[in-house]
């Protein structure tokens, strides 16, 4: 009974071991960024309007498949402002974004290296929060993809750190100004911690 108990136990470390740092969660901070003028004003008023710069929180889950593919899904807070640009310039009302995404990643190095730049791509759902609206009214979600690189680190056999670029191309949500068709990006510089398992 003994030796079976040991292999037993033998048998779960093995695969413990082996499943070992196959998957990571992390959590970042940074800066969101867009890019071109999201609407304007209306009414005879081209003034353009844009979502200002903010920051950024990022939780992700990563595992591998092989030895150099990954898979990673993750959730992304942004904070911004609609920001008119006319005379004088003022911020028009705070903006709150929620992101869902997931993302197929290409590593440079193979599962278990301590340096791995990867570059990934993939789809997302981003739901806009003006001012007063909650989860069931008065949101707005767009789908689009997401393409970027970046690279983790392995510190410790528990714990790294990781760096990522990330843009987001989306269809701009629909607030009730002129001229605000087609599809908006949104950048992202992050840099966190991420605990390897």
């Amino acid at each position: 009974m003994r030796k079976w108990s040991a292999l037993l136990i033998f048998c779960a470390c093995s695969s413990t071991l082996a499943f070992a740092q196959s998957a990571e969660i992390s959590v970042s901070g940074g800066v969101s960024r867009f890019s071109g003028h999201y609407a304007t004003a209306g009414g005879g008023d081209n003034t353009p309007i844009d979502f200002t710069n903010g920051f950024r929180l990022a939780i992700r889950f990563a595992w591998n498949q092989g030895r150099l593919f990954s898979h990673e899904v993750g959730y992304g807070y942004s904070r911004s402002h609609l920001h008119y640009q006319g005379n004088p310039v003022q911020d028009i009302t705070p903006m709150s974004m929620h992101q869902g995404l997931y993302d197929f990643l290409i590593n440079a190095t193979p599962e278990g290296s301590r340096v791995r730049p990867f570059a990934c791509g993939g789809v997302q759902f981003t739901s806009f929060y003006p001012p007063g609206a909650s989860t069931y009214y008065g949101s707005v979600t767009k789908f689009g993809i997401n393409y970027g690189a970046g690279i983790k680190v392995k510190l410790t056999p528990i714990w790294g750190i990781r760096a990522d670029f990330r843009q987001y191309a989306m269809p701009r949500p629909d607030f009730g100004f002129a001229n605000n068709s087609g599809w908006m990006r949104q950048s992202e510089i992050t840099a966190g911690f991420a605990f390897l398992f």
